[in-house]
């Protein structure tokens, strides 16, 4: 599954919803399964870290459907020739602490 599919997955899904609760209360779900990733990453199996990375990736791009973004035309055009600051791959720019 692509990307752009999994986002027309998301708003077939749940886009007359998710555009009653608006960006807001959106982004606030999204802000907790991010926070529910990070407790995963701490001290969750891979099985659970899996899913909490799946739950957070679905909101992202529910957010994009609100905003009318095109994720992987915006991931494609940021990332798509390399590092977006120096422009190689693997990045070769100075590491900052």
């Amino acid at each position: 599954m692509t990307i752009r599919e999994f986002q027309q997955l998301m708003h077939d899904l749940y886009f007359d919803h998710d555009s009653k609760r608006g960006m807001g209360g959106t982004f606030m779900w999204f802000m907790e399964e991010v926070g529910e990733l990070s407790t995963a990453l701490r001290s969750g199996t891979k099985e659970e870290i899996e899913g909490e990375f799946a739950d957070a990736f679905a909101w992202l791009t529910t957010l994009a459907n609100l905003a009318d973004i095109d994720a992987e035309a915006a991931v494609a055009r940021k990332y798509g020739t390399g590092c977006p600051c120096c422009k190689t791959i693997p990045c070769s720019c100075p590491q900052k602490p």
